[in-house]
């Protein structure tokens, strides 16, 4: 039986730690500013991530492409030519084409490769939460499973991955046209956060607001605990957006105390959705009874 890799992209924010433990590979995706364009690398360093921040904190505007088809050439073609198939988890299409341009490739290379099989599937996920979907993915793959076993399992999955998230302003996702809201979310009123969520179709959701920083992580710890299932068995997955360090030790302890998880597991948000979000996001995940929560039927 064929080896089973498994790809994702830049915008799972997966580290390289998680990417090597769980033999997980990623095709790339690229952010602009001023006009010059850089590979979205995701083995960047706290450094490299404060920079970057920085840069939006003092007005710069960071600009994203999705993946380009000679990138999805090069990573699929490293593994076909290792005689593996390829699952690819990719960025929700409600937040990026690249599942829509992988698909279109992968048809072409099946047909070149004998045998070969690519399977590319639309996570409904951004940010760790499509990462979580790999990592399921890379570990059911090693029961010996094929491609489509592996695709089919994550596409029943997919909707019991949750991202609860709070973001300094929405103004960010708003100009990068990344969530889906009412008009009375986009008031700035000083002081109010808003709670984000991958709603069941793969949209960006803001559902509530709350006012202060202090709250809003407190609410998105609630909604955790509110939601998920056999936390002792799971790692929870806390990302933020260049955050202090003592904002986030308290946060991972406040989830240890309040969840009885497995492990908290803390890492950067990456350039990708960092440049939609914005500086001081925080966003938690895990997974949980099923999300059935949909934007256009509020």
């Amino acid at each position: 039986m064929r080896k089973v890799k498994i790809i994702t992209d830049s915008c799972s924010d997966l580290t390289t730690e998680l990417m090597q433990k769980y033999d997980i590979d990623y095709a790339r995706m690229a952010t602009v500013y001023e006009g010059k364009s850089a590979v979205a690398d995701l083995a960047w360093t706290s450094e490299d991530a404060h920079k970057f921040y920085d840069i939006m904190r003092n007005g710069g505007r960071i600009t994203t492409t999705q993946v380009p088809v000679e990138e999805f050439n090069r990573v699929f073609r490293k593994y076909l030519d290792k005689d593996c198939d390829i699952v690819y988890i990719g960025c929700s299409i409600k937040q990026s084409g690249s599942v829509n341009t992988a698909t279109v490739l992968a048809k072409k290379l099946m047909q070149e490769y004998d045998g070969a099989n690519i399977r590319c599937v639309n996570s409904l996920h951004a940010s760790v939460g499509e990462g979580l979907l790999a990592i399921k993915a890379a570990e059911f793959a090693k029961n010996g499973t094929t491609a489509d076993e592996v695709a089919e399992y994550i596409n029943n999955m997919r909707n019991y991955a949750h991202q609860f998230c709070t973001a300094h302003t929405l103004d960010y996702l708003k100009r990068a046209g990344r969530v889906k809201a009412s008009a009375a979310f986009f008031g700035n009123l000083l002081g109010v956060k808003p709670i984000i969520v991958a709603d069941a179709d793969g949209e960006q959701a803001a559902i509530k607001k709350v006012k202060g920083r202090s709250a809003s992580l407190n609410e998105i710890v609630s909604l955790l605990k509110e939601h998920i299932k056999d936390a002792e068995n799971q790692t929870v997955y806390l990302a933020h957006a260049d955050c202090s360090s003592e904002e986030i030790n308290d946060l991972k302890n406040k989830i240890q105390k309040e969840i009885p998880c497995k492990d908290v597991y803390v890492c950067t948000i990456g350039p990708i959705i960092g440049a939609s979000i914005g500086p001081e996001a925080v966003a938690v995940f895990a997974f949980g009874d099923e999300q059935t929560y949909r934007i256009g039927e509020r």
